[in-house]
């Protein structure tokens, strides 16, 4: 009777343990995935990036401009306008643009998938900043009231696409891969470094009408996005302490990167954790309230 009671216990334990993911120690290791998939991957974050963008400069996004690349995915759900400076909404509107280059360069090299459902509304920003926080801002933050708020949301997205291409090119197999990856990584690693310079450039200007610096929204957004990554450090913000600076030697950091000065990496999982803001990429929501699309992003929801 025993050894029967013990054999129950040890298969519903079993069970337990592979329904439960969020357990499990976090994938930090390299995927198993050809470089069409990998590329396709992206598709995600380049989506996310057009749609925040264009909205925010121009108040239509992607199917306003070239419909068939959603490939009958649905519309970003609250995405509006901004209200920004005209320097910064001329900025934000090339970088919208450029995002549209960046789906085609990708379509029409390794195909397309459907764009995946977007939560870019008001309160969703929210729910992010108050994660980041470690407390409920009041009145809840909108991305879309100022450009500095615009800014600080936009710092939230293009980071995360950098350190995915950075992470996926050591895994591509083929010339052409590489040189479109390359590519697409230079201009978002220019996106980067233009909305973290913009930001530096007012690091020490508390964001009304809370209490915090840019410069502490900055750390806070990083910080998160390293707890959700669950792989160590690999996002920090405009500031650091000496310890994290460029040869120890400054505390600014207008450019993120590790002691040798090189970008970071993140792998699939990783960006999905991120982005989910779950911790865990086979559970969706954040920003992906649905989770990702393309072969390994759904695959992953498939374990969940």
């Amino acid at each position: 009777m025993a050894s029967a009671f013990f054999f129950i216990a040890f298969v519903f334990l079993i069970t337990i343990l592979k329904l439960s993911p969020v357990n499990a120690a976090p994938n930090c290791g390299p995927i198993v995935a050809d470089d069409t998939d990998r590329i396709q991957f992206a598709l995600n974050l380049e989506f996310l990036e057009a749609e925040f963008f264009l909205n925010g400069a121009l108040g239509h996004g992607l199917d306003s401009i070239e419909p068939s690349y959603a490939q009958g995915g649905p519309p970003p759900i609250g995405a509006t306008k901004a209200n920004l400076d005209p320097l910064v909404r001329q900025i934000i509107e090339e970088f919208g643009y450029q995002e549209v280059g960046h789906l085609r360069a990708i379509i029409t090299r390794v195909g397309g998938i459907p764009r995946p459902l977007l939560d870019l509304s008001p309160p969703n920003f929210a729910k992010i900043f108050d994660e980041a926080a470690g407390f409920k801002l009041s009145p809840p933050f909108d991305p879309y009231l100022n450009t500095l708020n615009y800014l600080l949301a936009s710092y939230v997205i293009p980071y995360v696409g950098l350190v995915g291409y950075v992470g996926t090119i050591p895994n591509l197999s083929k010339k052409s891969s590489l040189s479109l990856v390359a590519s697409l990584l230079g201009v978002e690693s220019g996106q980067d470094a233009v909305i973290r310079t913009l930001l530096y450039e007012r690091a020490e200007e508390k964001v009304l009408p809370y209490d915090i610096t840019v410069a502490q929204f900055t750390d806070y957004i990083s910080r998160l996005r390293n707890n959700l990554g669950m792989c160590g450090i690999k996002d920090e913000g405009i500031i650091v302490p000496l310890y994290l600076g460029a040869e120890n030697r400054t505390d600014s950091n207008i450019l993120s990167a590790d002691a040798d000065s090189l970008s970071y990496a993140r792998t699939p999982p990783e960006i999905l954790r991120i982005v989910y803001g779950t911790g865990n990429e086979h559970v969706p929501g954040g920003l992906y309230p649905h989770g990702g699309g393309g072969n390994i992003a759904r695959s992953l929801l498939k374990k969940a």
